[in-house]
């Protein structure tokens, strides 16, 4: 494997070369079989560096053969052919294609008789070696895909040598399949050439698949010659006495091989196929043919189960397993019901003892049984459509006839499965399994999908473990050919790679090579390497190669070593106990390696080693920190490490060092072996000392009293406490000091030592007489300079902290400190230091700040007294302090020593004030210099006195003295509830805010001054009930904010200050955020707000804040004191914040011209995005400028007609200001074009033309003005008019949102249905049978074949062989032209046809694919010559119908799980709106359409009303309401009436309206039963009206029941006739008695009314139905569906999922033809697109909802659905949507979305374009897959009897187009319709 540099390398050089040639390459990977980095089931997988790659042309390489005599390998894939060494060198190189060809043509090739010919790749099929006899060389026998699967003999030693090909090949010679996805496999057999004179038969057996093209009657086995080959007999040629297995129906006997095997005498064959005798899935098989048998009597197939669902085999092997041949099958999940095989997969193995077992108990059974087993039950019949049977010959009949006979039944399966439990699974699929034998130990080797090669171990008893994964190429399948080489060293794989089975030396140490358990490896000791058995030279001996898959074993170990530890600075020897020692000869040895150390020769003696440990100089230095380190000790045998341990050196020096504190205990207690010299003071491993005393470690002496016989310090026997300043002699006591006396003379005497103080930082001072300390010490006893003993000392100054006299007489006395009085200043001293008498007494107390210096008369509160000398302790304050003359009462937890005294005020009972005493023993008392005052606080009122109990709102009270005591004395309550005090309280003013209360209710306020109380008297604050959001629009701002935003709710006056918030953050943060993945960063996050007016309690106000465009909204909410309301919590949706609208100037350039009596347009962008237009003001000058529309891009505003006054002084023309929230924006100045702006005419002037011509000028003045007026009053009537249509739209709109609210509400509950059970779906068949027959009574799909049984066997064997015919493309093209040339061949007929063909050919969807794309190439043709902008717009041949049934197919499970829920959502909104208004029974017409000819115009008066219907459910009978009108005859109340109750059915389950009878009941005992037509009925004239509601006055909320219609009760009335779903009103009955019906208008083509005056009827009818009065319901209904539409035109056009397959292939398809016949005009592609998907399948669908759904379409939702449907086909069209007064209403509603729809569809397209293509592989397993699942809904052979039909209608034409073709006379199509034909209908023919 390579590693993953080289690797990602590799795989670059090879999409180089691919880019560089149009030749696809494949890979050959050469992997060494050496032990494997192999790895538990849950390991990781490796890449081996041994694998060895060679790249080469022709992917995918499909075929592997190895010369085992040569070694040389032979690789076949698609156009080449390659000859390699073994190694991979490359020897010779073939190109077997592309070349010119086509799979409905036979060979040889002409380009004119083969015109669908073009050049074709060649795929290698078959790769097989033929062995010479004796000095015969051998050959390599190649078969393509090409020129129908014809074969090539090549010499083996050079494969560019040809031996034998043929030019002119006959159809016996067509060998392999001539599709490259339809499998072949062969064996060559040799057997006794018995017919021929003797000799030897060289055969080849084949298997192949069944292919649609070319030549269709080949059997799935055939025997092929090889050897000898006398003419005329010719190689590869399928004789009749050859043998081959018959089959009844070639296309459903289509086995896919996998496998051939030969095995004894026998050949198997592996496959999978349809189970066409028991459930119809697809199984695997294992069939049986002795080599011998000629005829094939001896077939047998046996199905094969692997447990666990397992049922497409992917490849096999026939190994061995146990010593015993077994057959390993990778096998797959297949998915669903199809031959598309899943990634979940498993090896299943076959023992062939078993297998043969299995088949021939069919055999027998077959034989003398009659297929029946013990127990009665069919275990072996007749396969293969054949008419033989199992019989019950002579019992001994098997054995006397083992390969059978011309009278044993054949061919034979068995009905009985041989199973195996899987040895090993996968999640992903396996494609490839080969096998090795090592050791006795069965190894599997399994490809996959992914490119990794598994290393699975089989035990004996089936199971199996995987040890190991390679990858060998990632991402390319594996190939089924995964060949071991002869040494069965190395596998050869293809994508293509040769791998090593094991890659044991991966494995560096023995623990890694046993743990890994591959089979292969076992550790190697004295060679140190992991390897195969037979690689370790002494593998023999014991203890010399330990197996890595045997659990027991372990590696050489060191058991223990002696000794474990010693010390540095020694040298000795060890002795190390090794178990599994592998035996040495007498000349080798071994040695020892410390460290890094040289080695040193070992001794050897049984399971011991002893070495010498290194001289103390060799070890590396110790670690720091550290007494010890530890060394492994290696014992090697050469250069080879066989194990290793550990051992310990230590350093006692060391042990001392770092236990400074306690030496000699450290040193004696160590671990180590450590002794103590306690006059040297060194810790030493030896048991001497320079100086003769040693304390011995426990380790050492066990007898020796170790830590205890250490010198030790008790105690000081004088006072720790040391002065600073005086010379002080310090006492210690301890134990086994003794030892530090010297004998200097024979009598004893103590050395003097040394005392040091030790100060921080390791200072030293020798202890003298004047020394001062300068920090506290730790006392020490030196000699020399050696120091042995510590302890420490106190040393201490009086004068800190001690700076007046009673904190000096504090200090304990201990110390010694006393106040000195004598000297320049009094201070604390050590007694000793006082030169003068110490003070006895203190001073009187000082007194420096008293706080607070108030409080209540109640007291309670705390005095804090901050003065000097007050007393030494507490007790001396106690009782001697006063404040205004009242005791106060001493605390100790504040009081200080002779600084503070806090005391509680005591009550006063009345106002007063006065100093603070405080009195200390006898001496004077201390007076404060400030002044004390009891004060009585009151409380007069607060504002507000309501909020909610969320607490926040913010409390003023008011008051007198409310700064009594400190503020943190003061605490608000209400109630029991906390008071918050947020500001600073003044004497008249607190403000606090409320907390949470769990209750409403008044509370009363109270303020505590400590412990005194006041509340605020007669006022009580009320929590109430918190505010709630019900709702808040608009749901957008923009970003200058300003933008009023409505809120509504309930308790909104309760809330203090509403606020409304909004989070921003920075956008940089938020790419700070998806760039590192930082957490929020806080400090950058911004909060604005602004407040809300709260209008009343139910509604407030609240401007939207301004933000910053550089910022992003994270979100916006109401903060209404303590309650917070994020938006999203009432809306749903988020708040959203848009770029600020952008309006532009009036003029550029000076004022903008305005004539009064007009309005003034703005131009803008995106105006209405975030603005309505009550919302903007526009001010002209001072006076408001009226706002009329707004527009998204356009405002227009009415200005007053006299020129408003300027309100800038700098500038007399007024200028035209638009307010919107917070945005200002200044358009320019507006001058008005006005006469009185003209400057006047002189005076002098006027009075001389006055004089001259009065009487003319007055009289065409008084015309002008007068006309002036007059176009003026037009103007603004005409302006008017505008604003009046304005305010209609608006009206609409608004009553458009009304309409959509209450259609929301009632789909809400329809919804939760659709999802599940609640779509009613059509199945498959109905859906099938009304798209491909519409408008058929009988159900074609349903029906059986009407024929005598006499007749039926021979009518359908004839009709399979058509089925048959039809299967050949040359046969099917020809029918379908010779019938387009027929002229009675009608336009129908051709769709019939087509929907015949589409039944017939439904199981094989991949071949009528490719036919109607033939056709369609065709068509295509005929176009382009004439114009090829027309094609496909309508259904005028047969492939046009077969396109629009392939796309209904394709497309069905889009409409199941995409397009059918808002597709029956816009069904039932359209029918909730219907209904909503009153429908005319009668004419179909409703108040509530889309369709102007569907409008009913009169105005109706009519009334909702709520029927309360008695429904069953169970035993009760409950009440359900529905909704009616008093208008509605009692039919559309009992349709009501069932929608309503059967809502969640489908239409079909639903029992008729005409089944039942609506009974009102209104009391105990009145029941009337209502009817559409009775006695009762009013008849006016010649014209009867149909009953309503109104006509038998039912009340709203009457009681009604449904019961059974009798059949006495058969009113006559309006009857509906049901045709697909649709309800079409018919009048009948009354027409007989010359009455008319009516209901709600009378038919305007009144027969009494003369002729002459029909027109001006209709004239008048036209002019009243002004738009006013209609075209707002259209508005209406349009506005109120609008959602719904578009939801349907966007699941149908959205490129956010994948479109289907079907369309992008056939889209594809489309371009591929535009680009093939040179056309480049976008717009005929688009419109070949729109012809071929949204007009001919998409508007059907639309039209027609009862195609897919079940449901009831009527004539007014009809008529609602043509107008969608039509609007959906103007979004198709390439030309501009034009609209003027005279464009149909239809085209006007919807003009301004036909835009946005046509760039869906424009988008739509172009995103399939620009797609990858290619998708014609996943197009034929989705076909694949439709054929599987759907092909037996389809009723075939009705299908192909119709179809007869039509054949013996114009059989002459048939038979003559079929003899005049040359491929068809080839393939002998006319002789095999005459055969169809005689069996038919016994036709006389010419056979």
């Amino acid at each position: 494997m390579l590693s993953t540099t080289k690797h990602k390398t590799f795989l670059l050089f090879l999409g180089a070369a691919m880019l560089a040639s149009s030749t696809p390459l494949s890979l050959l990977f050469f992997l060494l079989l050496l032990p494997t980095p192999s790895l538990l089931a849950n390991d990781i997988v490796t890449t081996d560096p041994s694998v060895i790659g060679v790249e080469l042309h022709g992917s995918p390489l499909s075929h592997l053969l190895q010369d085992p005599g040569s070694g040389h390998l032979y690789l076949g894939g698609v156009d080449n052919l390659y000859q390699l060494t073994s190694d991979l060198e490359l020897i010779s190189h073939v190109r077997t294609g592309p070349y010119l060809d086509s799979p409905d043509c036979l060979p040889p090739i002409i380009p004119q008789d083969c015109p669908s010919a073009t050049p074709t790749h060649n795929h290698n099929k078959l790769l097989l070696m033929e062995v010479g006899q004796g000095a015969e060389p051998g050959n390599l026998i190649i078969c393509g895909s090409l020129y129908q699967g014809i074969c090539e003999k090549r010499s083996l030693s050079n494969i560019s040598q040809l031996i034998y090909q043929t030019s002119n090949p006959v159809d016996t010679q067509y060998v392999a399949a001539n599709d490259p996805r339809v499998s072949t496999v062969a064996v060559v057999i040799t057997t006794e050439n018995r017919q021929e004179g003797g000799g030897i038969l060289r055969l080849m057996l084949v298997g192949r698949g069944y292919t649609s093209k070319g030549p269709g009657d080949i059997p799935p086995i055939t025997t092929r010659r090889l050897f000898p080959v006398v003419p005329p007999r010719r190689a590869f040629s399928q004789e009749e006495e050859l043998g081959k297995l018959v089959v009844g129906s070639y296309s459903e006997y289509n086995n896919h091989f996998v496998k051939v095997v030969p095995h004894g005498d026998y050949v198997y064959f592996l496959f999978s196929r349809r189970d066409m005798w028991h459930k119809k899935e697809y199984r695997t098989y294992a069939s049986r043919l002795c080599i011998s048998d000629r005829s094939f009597y001896s077939y047998v197939e046996v199905p094969l189960l692997c447990q666990g669902g397992y049922n497409l085999a992917q490849g096999a092997w026939l190994g061995n397993h146990s010593g015993k041949p077994a057959l390993f099958v990778v096998m797959a999940a297949g998915q669903a019901s199809t031959p598309v095989a899943t990634s979940r997969s498993a090896l299943c193995v076959y023992g062939m003892a078993q297998l043969d077992a299995m088949l021939r108990r069919a055999q027998e059974l077959c034989y003398t049984e009659g297929g029946r087993g013990s127990s009665g039950h069919e275990e072996a019949y007749i396969e293969y459509a054949v008419s033989s049977k199992c019989l019950k010959l002579p019992k001994i009949s098997l054995s006397e006839y083992t390969c059978g006979g011309e009278h044993t039944p054949n061919p034979i399966a068995s009905a009985v499965p041989l199973q195996a439990t899987p040895t090993f699974t996968s999640t992903t699929q396996l494609t490839a399994v080969t096998t090795a034998t090592e050791a006795g130990h069965t190894i599997s080797f399994l490809g996959d999908r992914e490119g990794y090669l598994h290393k699975v171990l089989v035990h004996s008893d089936w199971s199996g473990d995987l040890y190991g994964s390679v990858l060998v190429d990632r991402g390319s399948p594996v190939s089924a050919d995964l060949l071991l080489d002869e040494s069965q060293r190395h596998i050869y794989v293809l994508t293509n790679s040769r791998v090593p089975v094991s890659s044991c030396e991966r494995q560096t140490d023995c623990q890694s090579c046993l743990t890994v358990r591959d089979p292969y490896c076992g550790w190697c000791v004295l060679e140190g390497r992991c390897s195969r058995k037979h690689q370790c030279q002494r593998h023999v001996q014991p203890n010399h190669w330990l197996w890595s898959f045997e659990p027991t074993n372990q590696c050489v170990t060191v058991q223990s070593l002696q000794p474990a530890n010693q010390s540095k600075d020694e040298q000795t020897q060890v002795t190390l106990s090794v178990a599994q020692l592998p035996a040495l000869t007498e000349v080798e040895s071994l040695s020892c390696v410390f460290g890094r150390l040289p080695p040193q020769a070992a001794i050897v003696v049984g399971t011991s080693i002893t070495c010498q440990s290194p001289a103390p100089e060799l070890l590396p230095p110790m670690p720091t920190g550290s007494d010890h380190m530890i060394l492994p000790v290696s014992l090697m045998f050469g250069h080879v490490i066989i194990t290793r341990g550990n051992m310990t050196f230590y350093d006692c020096g060391a042990v001392s060092r770092l236990n400074q504190s306690s030496q000699c205990l450290a040193c004696v207690s160590s671990v180590w072996r450590c002794n103590w010299c306690p006059l040297d003071q060194l810790c030493t491993h030896n048991h001497t000392c320079p100086n003769q005393h040693i304390i011995l470690n426990q380790r050492v002496r066990p007898d020796s009293p170790g830590p205890s016989s250490c010198p030790q310090v008790f105690t000081l026997q004088s006072s720790a406490l040391v002065p600073m300043g005086l010379s002080t002699s310090v006492v210690l006591r301890g134990r086994n000091l003794d030892v530090y006396t010297v004998r200097t003379s024979p009598v004893y005497h103590y050395h003097l030592f040394d005392c040091l103080l030790r100060l921080s930082h390791c200072t030293s001072l020798v202890c003298s007489r004047e020394i001062i300390f300068l920090a506290r010490p730790t006392l020490m006893m030196a000699q020399t300079n050696v120091c042995f003993l510590f302890y420490p000392v106190l040393l201490y100054d009086c004068s800190a902290g001690q700076s007046d006299c009673s904190q000096c007489r504090a200090v304990p006395e201990e110390y010694g400190c006393v106040w000195c009085p004598g000297g320049p200043s009094p201070s604390c001293v050590f007694n000793q230091s006082c030169s003068s008498t110490p003070a006895d007494t203190c001073p009187p107390p000082q007194i420096r700040q008293v706080l607070p210096v108030s409080g209540p008369l109640e007291g309670g509160v705390l005095v804090t007294i901050i003065g000097s000398n007050l007393g030494m302790r507490y007790q001396d304050v106690v009782g001697g302090v006063t404040v205004a003359g009242v005791q106060c009462l001493a605390q100790p937890e504040g009081y200080q020593i002779s600084t503070r005294v806090v005391c509680e005020l005591q009550p006063s009972g009345k106002q007063r004030e006065g100093p603070v005493l405080v009195t200390v023993g006898t001496t004077p008392p201390g007076r404060s210099t400030q002044i004390f005052t009891y004060q009585d606080p009151q409380l007069l009122d607060l504002v507000p006195d309501k909020g909610p109990v969320s607490g926040g709102t913010r409390l003023t009270i008011r008051g007198r003295q409310l700064l009594t005591g400190q503020p943190s004395d003061l605490s608000a309550f209400l109630g029991p509830q906390p008071c918050y005090i947020v500001e600073e309280v003044t004497d008249t003013q607190l403000v606090c805010q409320t907390g949470s209360s769990n209750q409403t209710g008044g509370v009363t306020v109270r303020i505590l001054f400590g412990k005194a109380e006041r509340t605020v008297p007669s006022v009580t604050f009320h929590y109430l009930n918190d505010p709630i959001i019900t709702d808040a629009t608009p749901a957008e701002s923009f970003y200058a904010g300003g933008r009023v935003i409505m809120v509504t709710g309930r308790n909104l006056d309760v809330v203090q200050q509403p606020i409304i918030s909004v989070w921003v953050e920075p956008l940089e943060i938020q790419r700070v955020k998806r760039k590192r993945r930082l957490a929020l960063l806080t400090a950058k996050q911004q909060l604005v707000s602004e407040h809300c007016s709260v209008l009343s309690s139910s509604q407030m106000s609240c401007p939207t804040p301004t933000v910053t465009p550089d910022v992003k909204v994270k979100g916006v909410w109401f903060q209404l004191d303590n309650v917070r309301v994020h938006y999203e919590t009432i809306k749903g949706k988020r708040f959203t914040y848009y770029p600020n609208p952008v309006l532009f100037p009036l003029n550029q350039e000076g004022p903008y011209r305005f004539k009064p009596g007009g309005v003034i347009a703005v131009e803008g962008q995106d105006l209405t995005r975030a603005m309505s237009r009550q919302e903007v003001m526009a001010r002209l000058g001072d006076q408001e400028c009226e706002v009329k529309t707004l527009d998204n891009t356009h405002l227009y505003c009415e200005p007053p007609e006299i020129q408003p006054k300027s309100v800038d002084d700098s500038n007399e023309l007024p200028s035209l200001k638009v307010v919107m929230g917070n945005l200002q924006v200044d358009l320019g100045l507006v001058q008005y074009d006005s006469n009185s702006l003209l400057s006047p005419v002189p005076l002098a002037a006027q009075i001389g033309l006055g004089a001259g011509a009065a009487v003319i000028i007055l009289s065409v003045l008084v015309v002008i003005l007068m006309y002036r007026r007059k176009s003026k009053q037009a103007l603004r009537d005409y302006k008017k008019v505008l604003l009046q249509l304005e305010t209609l739209e608006i009206n609409v709109g608004d009553q458009c949102r009304k309409e959509f609210t209450d259609l929301m509400t009632e789909m809400m509950d329809l919804s939760s249905d659709v999802g599940g059970p609640g779509l009613p779906l059509l199945d498959y068949r109905t859906y099938a049978e009304r798209v491909f027959f519409p408008g058929q009574q009988t159900a074609l799909l349903a029906r059986q074949l009407d024929l005598p049984e006499s007749r039926r066997q021979t009518v359908e064997q004839g009709l399979q062989q058509l089925n048959n015919l039809l299967n050949n493309r040359l046969f099917l093209t020809r029918f379908i032209h010779t019938l387009e040339a027929q002229q009675g061949f009608s336009q129908r007929d051709r769709g019939y046809v087509a929907s015949l063909l589409t039944m017939a050919l439904h199981d094989k969807l991949e071949y009528f694919t490719e036919v109607m794309k033939s056709l369609l190439q065709d068509l295509v043709q005929q176009y382009v010559a004439k114009n090829p902008k027309l094609m496909l717009r309508r259904t005028e041949t047969v492939v046009e119908k077969m396109l629009t049934n392939w796309m209904s197919i394709c497309l069905y499970s889009f409409l199941k799980e995409v397009a059918g829920e808002p597709l029956y959502m816009l069904y039932r909104a359209i029918k909730y709106q219907v209904d909503k208004g009153p429908v005319d029974a009668v004419t179909g017409k409703a108040k509530r359409t889309l369709n102007d000819s569907h409008l009913l115009r009169e105005d109706i008066d009519y009334c909702a009303m709520t029927l309360m219907v008695l429904v069953k459910n169970g035993v009760e009978v409950q009440p359900c309401p529905v909704k009616v009108l008093d208008t509605d005859t009692i039919t559309q109340v009992k349709d009501k009436i069932l929608d309503q109750v059967y809502r969640g059915a489908p239409f079909s389950q639903r029992p008729a309206a005409d089944s039942l009878d609506l009974e009102w009941r209104s009391g105990q005992a009145g029941h009337l039963t209502l009817s559409d037509d009775d006695v009762t009925a009013v008849v006016q004239g010649r014209w009867k009206q149909i009953n309503t509601l109104q006509h038998y006055k039912v009340p709203d909320g009457a009681t009604v029941a449904l019961i059974p219609r009798s059949q006495s009760s058969g009113g006559v009335g309006v009857n509906q006739v049901f045709q697909t779903g649709e309800k079409t009103p018919m009048l009948e009955g009354e027409e007989e008695e010359g009455l008319r019906l009516w209901h709600l208008v009378k038919s305007s083509e009144d027969p009494e009314i003369p002729k002459h005056r029909k027109s001006s009827m209709r004239e008048r009818e036209r002019a009243k139905a002004i738009p006013e009065i209609y075209l707002t319901r259209l508005l209406s209904m349009k506005g109120t569906l609008q959602k719904f539409v578009d939801d349907v035109f966007v699941a149908i056009l959205s490129t956010k999922r994948p479109p289907p397959i079907a369309v992008r292939f056939f889209f594809d398809f489309l371009d591929d033809m535009a680009e093939k016949h040179g056309i480049d005009d976008p717009e005929t592609v688009h419109i070949w697109k729109t012809n071929s998907l949204p007009l001919r399948f998409w508007v059907n669908i639309l039209k027609n909802p009862q195609f897919v759904l079940d449901v009831q379409v009527t004539d007014s939702i009809d008529a609602v659905l043509s107008v969608i449907a039509q609007t959906f086909i103007d979004s198709c069209t390439t030309s501009e949507h034009k609209v003027g007064r005279d464009s149909p209403v239809n085209k006007l509603l919807y003009a301004r979305e036909i835009p946005r729809y046509k760039q869906l569809v424009e988008r739509y397209y172009s995103d399939i374009h620009s797609a990858a293509s290619g998708c014609y592989q996943e197009m034929n397993s989705t076909l694949t897959e439709l054929s599987g699942s759907f092909a037996s809904e389809m009723n075939s052979l009705v299908a192909l009897h119709e179809l007869y039909k039509y054949i013996n209608k114009y059989y002459d034409q048939i038979i003559m187009s079929l003899e005049e073709d040359s491929s068809g006379q080839k393939m002998q199509l006319a002789y095999r319709l005459q055969q169809v034909a005689a069996l038919v209908e016994n036709k006389v023919t010419d056979l």
